[in-house]
């Protein structure tokens, strides 16, 4: 084996492409950029909730879901948080993941 080689071949095998990280990234219509990660979970969307408070004051909530079915389905549970924490208005957004390797 020469001085380059490294031993049986670890640069071009298997392993190399196991620890590659996995990220994935969501932007958002107003430009906001999440990215999560490293995972190796098969999420599709992320998802997130500014609430606005009534003494003015926002919260925001997120997660990431497996399916847009997933992340729609959040939307009624998020109108009904609204009623019950006396939220004064709320937006609810949903972003595509897109996934890249680092």
């Amino acid at each position: 084996m020469g001085q380059s080689e490294s031993p049986l071949g670890a640069e071009d095998g298997p392993e190399t492409v196991a620890k590659k990280k996995r990220y994935l990234t969501a932007t958002l219509p107003d430009g906001y950029v999440k990215t999560i990660g490293p995972t190796a979970t098969a999420f599709t969307h992320y998802w997130r909730i500014v609430a606005e408070l009534e003494n003015g004051r926002s919260e925001v909530f997120w997660g990431h879901t497996k399916s847009l079915q997933e992340a729609r389905r959040l939307k009624t549970a998020a109108a009904e948080a609204a009623a019950q924490r006396g939220w004064t208005k709320h937006l609810f957004e949903i972003a595509e993941l897109t996934e890249t390797f680092g």
